[in-house]
């Protein structure tokens, strides 16, 4: 699970077996060591929304995902799903969750589980 924030934006990519995982278990979980603390975050599927939605809680960053979403997910061409949640009447945070595909240009790091690029011949 890779997460990027910037500014009032999160976005999380997942491989194809956290994927499959959140498909078939409802939850991912990685976490970060800061010193003597942990920075936590997750994915996590609900019944009750209809939209993505997060939470910061406890040094622990959990995204929301309706289970319709996930519902076929890992074996479909969608991509992933975004929205804005509202922080008041003035701010919302941009949510993206999406599958992780590999990089194109030259990497050191291990892609031997994310999906294949669709640009790859680009």
């Amino acid at each position: 699970m890779k997460i990027r924030i910037k500014g009032n934006s999160l976005r999380i990519r997942l491989s194809k077996s956290e994927v499959n995982q959140l498909a078939g278990e409802g939850y991912l979980q990685e976490q970060t060591a800061f010193g003597g603390k942990t920075l936590v975050y997750a994915v996590q599927v609900k019944d009750t929304i209809g939209e993505l939605s997060a939470d910061f809680v406890e040094n622990k960053i959990t995204l929301y995902v309706p289970r319709a979403f996930i519902i076929g997910w890992p074996v479909n061409t969608i991509v992933g799903f975004e929205a804005d949640m509202p922080l008041n009447e003035n701010d919302s945070l941009h949510l993206k969750l999406e599958k992780d595909f590999a990089c194109i240009d030259a990497t050191t790091e291990d892609q031997s589980d994310n999906y294949e690029n669709p640009n790859k011949n680009c």
